[in-house]
């Protein structure tokens, strides 16, 4: 049976406009249960004002619940509307209350809809919206004070407390976000960096072989020219054949990458798709089974092809043994005329290696485009997670 990914958290599948109908529904409820005189009290905790029960009274709060529905779908779109919306919500309700100021209840609303404006809004906006929703209390209870009705300013002055508090909460979620992307961005741009370093010394190994080749055979081809010109011939066709694919595979795999003046790791063995059996028996050992299915013809491929194919398959492969949390995978190679397709597969939680540190995705996208190729990685529908990569090849081999 395979595994199947976690929901996520309650919190996070509820919306922000989501939120905003929870909080402002249970506020009005609250609201409504403190005009009654519960067990143990002398007295209502708030009085109501004479239209509340009537229909005016009930038109208010028809119309102060449709501004803060509002206020919830606009909030990714339009924030300081939103935020208006919530404040003005919270002044139609107040209304039907004997209070003299901006109760609690009412303002909570306006307290998340201004917490998730700070979240997901630059601070320019989110410091308008803060100034709204505190500089509204104030208004309130000035004009109160003007037209010589009674004003509760102390408590209006905790709601303005709570008020900035819950922003203060929101803009620190907003600043610990794009930290965070921040960080991820340059471990991403640092994992890149490192691969092409990686590759580049990697086609140190082949070009090294390759010229290596290259000088044996110019040797031999002088040393026999005149004795035996046809063993001299076919030392230089070898020569030539050598140098055109080193410079093919030099064509494709160094134009992108940055010169680094670094040694060679003596643990980059070379390597290519004829070790992808070795790779599947050592990690069916570690637990992990991988049913490895070739299509086509399977042929010679230029070194950097190979290694970069190999080098896919060997980090997909890994990614399903830390993230998958699944018994097996496959792999696919299919030799096709022009192209060389790759595809790995599971049926575990639909994890990616972009949970690794290692930014393995990042590495493997990087080596597919430095060869013209495509590359994929995504969850699939019907649960697991699939990496293809489609590599050209040159006409020599087609």
């Amino acid at each position: 049976m395979s595994a199947t990914a976690p929901p996520p958290p309650l919190v996070k599948r509820v919306s922000p406009a989501g939120w905003t109908a929870i909080v402002w529904s249970a506020s009005t409820l609250f609201t409504l249960l403190t005009t009654f005189r519960l067990p143990g009290e002398s007295m209502p905790s708030q009085w109501p004002a004479a239209q509340l029960y009537r229909w005016d009274g009930l038109s208010f709060l028809a119309v102060s619940t449709a501004l803060a529905f509002q206020a919830g779908r606009l909030l990714q779109r339009r924030p300081l509307l939103a935020t208006t919306l919530a404040i003005l919500a919270g002044v139609f309700e107040t209304t039907t209350l004997g209070v003299d100021l901006l109760p609690m209840n009412q303002y909570l609303t306006t307290m998340v809809v201004l917490y998730f404006v700070a979240v997901a809004h630059p601070r320019r906006t989110a410091l308008i919206a803060l100034g709204m929703a505190v500089g509204s209390l104030i208004v309130y209870i000035a004009v109160r004070m003007a037209r010589g009705w009674p004003a509760g300013t102390a408590a209006e002055l905790a709601v303005a407390l709570v008020t900035v508090i819950v922003w203060l909460l929101g803009n620190s979620t907003h600043q610990s976000r794009v930290h965070a992307e921040r960080l991820s961005a340059e471990h991403a741009a640092q994992a890149v960096t490192a691969e092409r370093l990686r590759i580049a010394r990697e086609m140190h190994d082949t070009v090294a072989h390759s010229i290596s080749i290259i000088a044996l055979q110019s040797g031999a081809a002088s040393r026999v020219a005149t004795a035996h010109p046809e063993a001299a011939l076919a030392a230089m066709q070898a020569v030539e054949h050598e140098g055109r694919e080193t410079l093919a595979g030099l064509r494709r795999m160094l134009v992108a990458l940055r010169a680094a003046d670094e040694g060679r790791d003596p643990e980059l063995a070379p390597a290519g798709l004829a070790d992808v059996d070795r790779l599947a028996a050592t990690t069916t050992a570690a637990g992990v089974r991988v049913e490895v299915r070739r299509l086509g013809e399977p042929r010679g491929l230029p070194p950097d092809i190979d290694l970069s194919a190999f080098r896919i398959v060997q980090e997909s492969v890994t990614n399903v043994v830390r993230h998958a949390g699944t018994r097996a995978c496959r792999v696919t190679l299919d030799y096709r005329e022009d192209e060389l397709a790759l595809e790995i597969t599971d049926d575990g939680l639909g994890r990616g290696s972009a949970t690794d540190t290692g930014f393995g995705l990042a590495g493997m996208r990087e080596r597919v485009a430095l060869l013209h190729g495509e590359f994929t990685a995504a969850p699939r529908p019907e649960g697991g997670f699939r990496v293809t990569a489609r590599l050209p090849l040159p006409v020599a081999v087609r």
